[in-house]
């Protein structure tokens, strides 16, 4: 029976591979969800209003330019699997690069295009903790309601024999947002904004980071290919590795800037700013608001965790939003 609306629908799982090769994998995901994939850009207004201009415009050709060729350098099979993902899909390639590299592209659109609107709001929250009696990580994916009804699971599997299970938004690598893998190395992800002064244009974009983490042996692996990045913003990984109990918090910046925290007994709270890396930063009224309501929630219990996620006191920018899932 089919549902009446997106909203009511499961969050479906695609077990996908091992496959010949990486665009092959992006090929079978993007056919998979090429209803869902579609349906997100058509509604995506950044992506409709903003990004696509732009990328008729003369002078967004040297970032697009520059971004496709470091990251095909770099991350040649991550490029694949995103062509093969746009292919598979029936969308054009430069559709799926722009949403790949919103966050990359945004801050170096010129303000005839902005059109004084400006990008939603990502209001994910993490609750972080590693004592003798428990080891959490807490997230909640409360990003842009627009995005319910287009995200999905993938479970995939690579010829090396390392698997992985990606939440992810339609047409995007996975994952932007969590994942884990069969060497026991899980992540959640926190956006943060650096001032657009501290941004590198045509830098690392953090999907192709966080594609990459999905195949990290170990924590310390996770941590060399986030700081080997060079990347163009900057992002809040929290990393975990599952046979240690090990947590960390890692900020990083453009111009190989990277701050790690250790987690501990002491509950760690993580919402959309910078903490501990030292970077200008846009003054951010909603992430300030849960940090400040975060510190005066109870965390020590794993109820306690699940209740503070799910806070929707505060009237204007509660911890729990709109929700995604």
């Amino acid at each position: 029976m089919e549902s009446s609306s997106m909203e009511a629908e499961a969050l479906e799982i695609f077990e996908v591979g091992p496959c010949e090769d990486a665009y092959t994998m992006g090929y079978m995901i993007g056919q998979r969800f090429s209803n869902k994939i579609k349906s997100r850009l058509a509604r995506d207004l950044i992506l409709q209003d903003q990004l696509l201009p732009f990328a008729q415009t003369p002078e967004s050709q040297p970032l697009i330019q520059s971004l496709t060729e470091n990251h095909r350098s770099k991350f040649p099979r991550y490029w694949d699997e995103l062509v093969g993902t746009a292919e598979g899909s029936g969308v054009p390639v430069l559709e799926i690069m722009m949403i790949n590299f919103r966050k990359e592209i945004l801050p170096f659109l010129p303000k005839t295009v902005m059109n004084c609107k400006i990008d939603t709001p990502d209001d994910c929250s993490d609750v972080l903790v590693a004592s003798d009696s428990m080891a959490i990580v807490a997230h909640n994916e409360d990003a842009n309601v627009a995005l319910v009804g287009h995200t999905y699971l993938v479970k995939g599997t690579l010829s090396n024999g390392i698997s992985f299970i990606a939440y992810t938004y339609a047409g995007e690598l996975p994952s932007c947002a969590f994942g884990i893998n069969s060497h026991g190395l899980a992540f959640t992800l926190n956006s943060v904004p650096p001032s657009e002064s501290e941004i590198v244009p045509g830098g690392i974009g953090r999907n192709f980071i966080s594609r990459d983490l999905l195949e990290a042996k170990s924590i310390i692996d996770a941590l060399c290919r986030i700081e080997s990045a060079e990347v163009s913003a900057g992002h809040s990984y929290n990393l975990i590795e599952t046979r240690t109990r090990r947590i960390i918090n890692v900020e990083t910046a453009s111009k190989n800037r990277v701050s790690v925290y250790e987690v501990g007994e002491t509950p760690f709270f993580h919402a959309n700013m910078y903490l501990h890396l030292q970077v200008n930063q846009v003054h951010d009224e909603n992430s300030l608001t849960r940090q400040r309501k975060a510190t005066m929630l109870p965390k020590g219990s794993k109820e306690d965790v699940l209740s503070l996620l799910g806070d929707t006191d505060e009237p204007t920018y509660p911890i729990y939003m709109t929700g995604v899932y």
